[in-house]
């Protein structure tokens, strides 16, 4: 009965383990996903940025073409 009682604590160790590692991994995860997402955010920022300063690029020198 003993050895028993051993066994099904140990088996319950190993779940809780795999449970704690599994919730771990999700965890960091959604930590890189969510850093992704930040630097997606970041290109597609410094994207628009661009663009619009091109687009006033673009706008400056038509103006000094037209004098």
């Amino acid at each position: 009965i003993v050895a028993m009682l051993i066994m099904l604590l140990q088996l319950l160790i190993l779940l809780l383990l795999l449970v704690v590692v599994m919730s771990a991994m999700m965890m960091m995860m959604m930590m890189m996903m969510m850093m992704m997402m930040m630097m997606m955010m970041m290109v597609m920022m410094m994207m628009m940025m661009m663009m619009m300063m091109m687009m006033i690029m673009m706008v400056v020198m038509m103006m000094m073409m037209i004098p």
